[in-house]
C-alpha cells in the first residue's frame, strides 16, 4: 500500500450530489484537492420537502458531471487515483444506489479499488480530516436526518451514548419553518428570522430533560410550535410578523438548550477531553456558541468543521473511505445500498427495527 494515498469520494445519500479528490501523506495534514457539491433546493422547493423520486433522478443525470468536476479541479484523473470511496448508506434508498452504481462502474472500468463508506461515518470523521485529531473524542452528529452522540475510538469504531428517539432537529428545523410558512430549507430560515424575535415571549416543551441520559425528542417540541401558532392565529385573525420571529426565536433557544444540556451529560459520561460536532443543524450559529460556551465551561476542547464541511459532502466519504482502506476495508461488485445502517452495531435501535435492519 503507497504511503501517499489519493482518494475520490462520492455522496449521494439525500439531497447534495457531491463528489471530491482528497489526498493524505502520513504524517501530513489531509489535503482536499477539490470538493464539488450541487445541491436540490430548487427541484424541491414546491414540495415542502426532498422527494426521494425527484433526488435519486437529479444524482443519476449530475453524479458523472461532479466527478468529472472534481477530478479537474483537483488536476488528477481517474489513472493517477488510489481508490474510490462511496456513501453506502444510510439515506434515501435511491440516491445511494445512484452513488454506489456510479462507483461501481468507475471502480470496474479502472480496477481501483471501491470502499463503501457509512454516511454517519464521514460525519464523525470529519474531526480526523480538518484537524487529524487524535483517538477517543465525542461527536455531536447533529443533522436533518440524524441526531447522536458518538464516542469515537476508531475509525470503525463507534459506540452510541443518545440520540432523538422520534425527530431529528434539523427535521424539527424544517417542518416548523412550514408550519410558520417559512421557505426550505427551515434551518436558515429560522435563523434568519430568530434574529429580530424575543426567545423569551413563547414557552416551549423541553421533552426528556426531566429524565436521565442522553436521549433527546424534538416531535413533541414541533407540535407545541403548532399548537402555540393556531392560538395566534385564533386570537388576532392571523400570525403576524413580530410573533412568527417570536416562534422561531423560542424554538431556536429550546433546541439550543436541550442539546446543550445533553451534550453536559455526554461529556460527564464518556470523560472525553474533545467535543466535535458535525451536521447541516452544527451551521446554526446559536446552537454551535452555546456548546462551544459549554466546552468553555467545561474546559473541554471545542471543534466544529468549517461549514462546509458540516453538512453534506464528498470530502467526508473520501476521508473515511482512506482511513478503512488504511485498515484493510475493502468492497468489490457485491457492495450493496443500505437505507439503514447503525454505526453502534451493539446498542439497541433507537427507532426500532424492521425488515431492513435497524434504522438508527
Amino acid at each position: 500500500m503507497p504511503d501517499s494515498l489519493t482518494f475520490l469520494g462520492i455522496e449521494s445519500s439525500c439531497d447534495d450530489t457531491a463528489a471530491a479528490v482528497v489526498r493524505h501523506r502520513p504524517g501530513l495534514r489531509p489535503e482536499i484537492l477539490s470538493s464539488v457539491v450541487e445541491g436540490q433546493v430548487a427541484l424541491h422547493a414546491a414540495f415542502g420537502g426532498v422527494v426521494p423520486e425527484i433526488a435519486a433522478r437529479a444524482h443519476a443525470e449530475r453524479l458523472d458531471l461532479c466527478v468529472e468536476q472534481a477530478l479537474a479541479k483537483a488536476g488528477v484523473t481517474l489513472s493517477t487515483l488510489d481508490g474510490i470511496a462511496v456513501t453506502a448508506g444510510p439515506g434515501l434508498i435511491g440516491g445511494v444506489l445512484s452513488g454506489v452504481m456510479c462507483a461501481k462502474g468507475l471502480a470496474a472500468a479502472t480496477g481501483l479499488p471501491l470502499v463503501g463508506v457509512n454516511h454517519l461515518a464521514g460525519h464523525a470523521l470529519t474531526p480526523r480530516l480538518t484537524d487529524m485529531v487524535s483517538y477517543p473524542y465525542l461527536m455531536l452528529l447533529v443533522s436533518g436526518g440524524h441526531c447522536q452522540f458518538l464516542l469515537v475510538e476508531g475509525a470503525e469504531a463507534f459506540t452510541r451514548l443518545g440520540g432523538s428517539i422520534d425527530d431529528a432537529p434539523g427535521e424539527a428545523f424544517d417542518k416548523v419553518a412550514k408550519i410558520l410558512g417559512l421557505p426550505q430549507p427551515g434551518g436558515p430560515a429560522i435563523q434568519a428570522e430568530a434574529a429580530t424575535g424575543d426567545a423569551a415571549r413563547f414557552p416551549l416543551p423541553r421533552p426528556l430533560l426531566d429524565r436521565p441520559g442522553c436521549d433527546m425528542s424534538f416531535s413533541g417540541l414541533k407540535t407545541a410550535v403548532l399548537r402555540q401558532r393556531d392560538a395566534l392565529v385564533a386570537a388576532e385573525g392571523g400570525l403576524r410578523r413580530a410573533a412568527r420571529a417570536d416562534l422561531c426565536a423560542a424554538f431556536q433557544r429550546t433546541v439550543a438548550d436541550i442539546l446543550a444540556e445533553k451534550s453536559r451529560r455526554a461529556l460527564a459520561a464518556s470523560g472525553a477531553r474533545l467535543f466535535a460536532v458535525a451536521g447541516g443543524v452544527a451551521a446554526n450559529a446559536e446552537i454551535r456558541a452555546r456548546l462551544q460556551a459549554l466546552c468553555a465551561q467545561l474546559k473541554t476542547d471545542f471543534l466544529a468543521p468549517p461549514l462546509a464541511l458540516c453538512t453534506d459532502n464528498a470530502a467526508m466519504i473520501a476521508w473515511a473511505g482512506m482511513e478503512r482502506f488504511r485498515r484493510g476495508g475493502r468492497d468489490g461488485m457485491t457492495l450493496a445500498a443500505r437505507p439503514r445502517w447503525p454505526l453502534d452495531q451493539h446498542s439497541p435501535a433507537l427507532l426500532g427495527s424492521g425488515k431492513k435492519g435497524a434504522k438508527a
